[in-house]
This record gives structure tokens, C-alpha cells and sequence, in this order.
């Protein structure tokens, strides 16, 4: 039941990747996903709070004590401050150990929305949207690119809360020290905002690049293994492995950009650290020298601004993550921003009667595949359409099942456009099987449940029966018979019987063979064959065949040359014309007998 491209589609380069979201669309899905959950949020910010307010005591009260020695002091005063640091030490872990317990579920409660809304709008994408994109970036951003923002929610957001708020305390507590100290530690810092907006500037676009590179790389993996027959058979391995190797390099020189990036932005962050302790060590040596500051003060600035090392590195490392899971939220966000299956209620159908109008169709990097195609396929009717590799045959139908629109020209069903019915509209109306299928990990129930959610043991195995599957009552377990690497790994034949039963459970009233029993042998394909048609009786039946049996059993015959439909009739009358499909035949039956 899954829409695929013909076997042109191996060689395939996505033509236009998923939209990607512009920073303003990810600012507000980001303050609608803080205010999906916004009493945690809160929580997670006053605790943060807390415990940098109560993180600024300890060396106030060491500053105290120095002075207080330098008094005169006595071991008891000493003893009481003491004391005093370790409550205030154990109270911030407290605080900060409950602030990232608060944060992290938080965290993860938001990238679970986030994930359910990523399948939902995956699943309204319409298959020529994915196709176009390529299914390799949509398979990138829903799991790399998700997974890089699942962590910033769970870890980098909880921690930028946690040092931001410590960062500027621990400033105010300088400043509230002395004026002076405070635009020392201040101008100290300069260099770190120079090399910030220099880094800001460059790290969106560039971290843009690296995730389509990703894409691009994974969309080249994915084609070449799903087409690695193809790929054989047309003797594309060399394009293949060209292809794969400029993308690696496309990815190796992107990858190596932001690692520059980084490499000058930490560089210079690292030597910033320095500079402002040294200057508040400078002026409060002078300013202690003329009676202006005491000792304590000077030395409580300098623990302060030390202090203030360890939450503004965790801030400028959370920055460049952020830069990297910007870009990914904004790749998954864009998702949003790509073609929706239409959410309104298209007219129903008057009938199943299907109509192609003057249909031509091109593809984005190809030219004209249909030139103007004109074809009737009336209610209960078993139609095959034939002719020559690349004459188009694939291309139609995907326009009869509504994966694609034309170019221009009309396709309806019911005098509905089919392309505008909405997916669980269109799956009761046409279904397209196509000989590439998928068997999902599970049982066997839950393969055949996909189709129709409600269906019964009995309904399960009389689809198993209708295409011959007899092989899943050979297992004890029968349907609960698991499938994949830790159970029954099916063959060939055997998945795409699966998909057939499928179909015969969804229950369409169009039902579109694209080369669908191409895995089988002939004795099982033909079995299979005549079981659907059997199951599917009155409904309609189009068969895009290679194997011209099919042909012969149906009502009527279309022969498509070069785009164009060059004959249309009944087996016998097509035979009789001596026309292309003459040729077929003969040349088809003659092997078939010789065989």
C-alpha cells in the first residue's frame, strides 16, 4: 500500500528539501510549547532563583571572615560563619539537584510534544511531498534533528536557566562589592560579546548546511539500498558511489566549518576568563592600598568573579548547542510550514466512476512523462495497462491514486478531484499496491491491523485466505506469529502477501496492481490474482502489468507509448487490430510457451 517511484527513482537526487523554519516561527513554537507546560517552567525558575541567591552567601561570609580575623576575631566567630557556608552549601545542592529534577521532566514532558507533533504532521504530509523532499531528510529530522532538541530540552535548558540566573547574581553581588569592581569584571568580558556576535552571526546558516548535508547523505543511502536491484541491474554502481562521495564531502566540509566556528569561539572564551579576575585583583589591591576597600571585599570579588567562571562557561557551551538544536528545531518545525493533506471536508464521490482528462505530468527534474492521456474506467471494471518500460505507466498511477496532481487535465473519481480527497477519504476510494512493500515489527495481527484497526480474528485470516497466505497458519502462534529479526522473517512473496491482505481489509473500491505480484512465482502470483479478483468482486480492478496474462483476463486493455495512450480495447480486439499491442502479446506468449 506504499507509494513508490519506478525504478528511475534510484538515481534520484531530492529535488527540493523540506521547508525549514524562519527564527521567528521557532521563538513562537518555542513560547507555545513553554506555555503548554508553564507551572513547571515557572517551578524550574524559582528554584533556579533560590538557589543562585543562596550560591552568593558562601564567599560573602568568607569575605567576613577574613575581615573579621584581620579584626580580631575570635575561633567562635569563625566556627558560627563556617557554619554558616556549609547550610548555605548544602541548601543550594538542595535547591539546584530539585531545580534539574523540575527541569529535566520539564524537559522531557515538551519533547514528547514535540515528537507527537512531529508524527502528526509527517502523517499529513501528502506522499508526493515526501517523495519530492527525499525520505532521507525526513527521516533526519525525525530522529537526529528531534533527538538534538530532546536534549537541549532535557539537559542545555535546564543548565542555561541555572547559569544565567547565577551569572547575574553573582555580577550584581560584584557590583554591590563596589561600582568599581563591578565595570572591571563588566569590561573584562568584552572580548566573550565580540566573539559571540561574530560566532552568532555564521553558526544558523552553517548548522543549517551541516543538517541538509546530513539529509542528503542519509537520502542517498537510503535510495541506493531500497534500489540496490535496480542499481545492479543498470550498472549504476559508479554513479552511486560518485554520488555518495560528494555528499560525504559536502558533509565533511560543512562539519568542518562549524568545528572552526567552535574552534575560534572557545579559544577566545577561554583566554576572556582570565581578564577579569586579574583586573578586579588590580584595582582592589590599589583601592585596599588607599583604605577604600577592605582585604574581605577584594578578596569575596575575586571568589565571586572565580565563581562566576564555571555557570558562564556552561552558558556560552549551552549557546553553541543552542545554535546547533536551533537549527534542528527549525528543520522540525518546518515541517509545519510544508504542504498539509487538506483538512477540509472535500464533496463525496456521486460515484467510483474514474476520469482522466486531457492529463500531462512532469517530474521536477525530467521532462514531460504523460501527454495528454484521456482514459474512462467505469465502476467494476478490471482494466490493464501496458507498454514498454518508460512509457509511463507507473507515473499514471500514481495520479489514479491521488499520490500526485497532474500538470494540467483533470483526475476524478465521482467527479472529485482525487488528489483533493483527504487520506482516510481516499483510501476507502483507491488503493495503490505497488510491487515494493514493507513488513513493520510486530505479529502478524498487527501488520493486518494497520489496514482496519476493527477487524476480528475471522476478518484477519479470510484476508490471509483471499491471497493465499496459507503460510501463517504453519506457525503454532498463527497470527500473533512474530515477524522480524527475533521472529519469522518473511521472504519476498510472503511480505507482499501481507500487503495484499492489507489491502483486501482496507476494502477499497479501486484497487491499482502497479506491477504488485512482480515478487511472486508465477503459479502464486497468478493464484493470488485470481483470489483478489475473486474477494474484489464489482469493485474496480487496475492492473499496471508487465506479465500480459493479466491483460488477457481483463475487461479492457490500454497501451501506453511514449506518454500517450496508443490503443485502448478488449484483449481479443486489440489482438485482432494487429497493432502495438499485437506485438506484446506475440512476443510475450511466445516466450511464455518457450519457457
Amino acid at each position: 500500500m506504499t507509494p513508490v517511484a519506478s525504478e528511475t527513482s534510484v538515481a534520484k537526487q531530492s529535488s527540493g528539501q523540506l521547508p525549514v523554519a524562519e527564527p521567528a516561527d521557532v521563538r513562537r513554537a518555542a513560547g507555545r510549547l513553554i506555555r503548554a507546560d508553564g507551572r513547571a517552567f515557572a517551578a524550574v525558575l524559582v528554584l533556579n532563583v533560590l538557589a543562585a541567591a543562596v550560591g552568593l552567601v558562601g564567599p560573602w561570609l568568607l569575605g567576613r571572615i577574613i575581615d573579621e580575623v584581620r579584626a580580631g576575631g575570635g575561633v567562635d566567630v569563625v566556627d558560627r560563619l563556617a557554619l554558616a557556608i556549609l547550610l548555605c552549601a548544602l541548601a543550594q545542592l538542595l535547591l539546584t539537584r530539585w531545580a534539574r529534577y523540575v527541569g529535566h521532566r520539564f524537559g522531557e514532558r515538551t519533547l514528547a510534544r514535540v515528537r507527537e507533533q512531529f508524527v502528526e504532521r509527517a502523517l499529513s504530509l501528502p506522499a508526493s511531498v515526501v517523495e519530492r523532499a527525499g525520505t532521507g531528510d525526513l527521516t533526519a529530522r525525525g530522529t537526529a534533528d528531534v533527538a538534538q532538541v530532546g536534549t537541549t530540552l532535557r539537559d542545555a535548558g535546564p543548565e542555561l536557566l541555572i547559569s544565567t540566573v547565577q551569572c547575574l547574581f553573582i555580577l550584581g553581588a560584584v557590583f554591590f562589592l563596589d561600582p568599581l569592581l563591578g565595570a572591571c569584571a563588566v569590561l573584562g568580558q568584552i572580548g566573550i560579546w565580540f566573539v559571540l556576535r561574530w560566532y552568532l552571526r555564521r553558526a544558523r546558516t552553517a548548522y543549517l548546511a551541516e543538517g541538509a548535508a546530513t539529509s542528503e547523505v542519509a537520502e542517498i543511502v537510503a535510495a541506493t539500498a531500497a534500489g540496490a536491484r535496480t542499481v545492479e541491474a543498470f550498472r549504476l554502481q559508479g554513479r552511486r558511489i560518485t554520488a555518495s562521495r560528494e555528499a560525504l564531502e559536502t558533509s565533511r566540509r560543512t562539519r568542518m566549518y562549524t568545528l572552526y566556528l567552535r574552534s575560534v569561539f572557545f579559544l577566545v572564551v577561554e583566554f576572556s576568563y582570565v581578564v577579569p579576575v586579574a583586573g578586579v585583583l588590580l584595582a582592589g589591591s590599589v583601592l585596599h592600598e588607599r583604605g577604600l576597600m577592605s582585604l574581605g571585599a577584594v578578596i569575596a570579588a575575586a571568589l565571586y568573579l572565580r565563581q562566576l567562571e564555571s555557570p558562564l562557561d556552561t552558558i556560552l557551551m549551552r549557546i553553541e548547542q543552542l545554535q546547533s538544536s536551533g537549527a534542528s528545531f527549525a528543520r522540525v518545525e518546518g515541517l509545519g510550514r510544508a504542504p498539509q493533506a487538506s483538512a477540509a471536508s472535500p464533496p463525496t464521490p456521486e460515484d467510483d466512476r474514474i476520469d482522466v482528462t486531457g492529463v500531462r505530468y512532469a517530474y521536477d527534474r525530467g521532462g514531460e512523462v504523460l501527454r495528454g492521456v484521456d482514459l474512462t474506467v467505469r465502476p467494476g471494471e478490471r482494466l490493464a495497462i501496458v507498454g514498454p518500460s518508460g512509457a509511463g505507466k507507473t507515473t499514471l498511477s500514481r495520479l489514479l491514486a491521488g499520490i500526485d496532481a497532474p500538470s494540467s487535465g483533470t483526475v476524478t473519481v465521482g467527479r472529485v478531484p482525487i488528489a483533493a480527497l483527504g487520506p482516510e477519504q481516499l483510501r476507502r476510494q483507491v488503493v495503490l499496491v505497488t510491487q515494493e512493500h514493507h513488513v513493520f515489527l510486530g505479529t502478524v495481527r498487527d501488520n493486518l491491523l494497520i489496514a482496519e484497526p476493527s477487524a476480528g480474528d475471522a476478518e484477519l485470516w479470510a484476508a490471509l485466505a483471499a491471497v493465499g497466505a496459507d503460510w501463517v497458519s504453519e506457525p503454532a502462534s498463527g497470527l500473533d506469529t512474530e515477524l522480524g529479526p527475533a521472529g519469522h522473517r518473511p521472504d519476498g512473496s510472503q511480505a507482499q502477501q501481507l500487503a495484499l491482505a492489507r489491502v483486501v481489509l482496507a476494502d477499497p473500491h479501486t484497487l491499482i496492481l502497479d506491477e504488485a505480484t512482480a515478487l511472486l512465482d508465477p503459479t502464486t502470483a497468478r493464484h493470488t490474482e485470481h483470489a483478489l479478483a475473486a474477494v474484489l468482486a464489482g469493485r474496480t480492478v487496475i492492473a499496471i502489468a508487465h506479465r500480459l496474462h493479466t491483460a488477457h483476463d481483463a475487461d479492457r486493455v490500454a497501451v501506453m507509448e511514449a506518454g500517450r495512450l496508443t490503443e485502448v480495447g478488449t484483449h481479443e480486439s486489440l489482438v485482432a487490430a494487429g497493432g502495438a499491442y499485437a506485438a506484446l502479446w506475440g512476443s510475450w506468449h511466445g516466450q511464455a510457451s518457450g519457457s
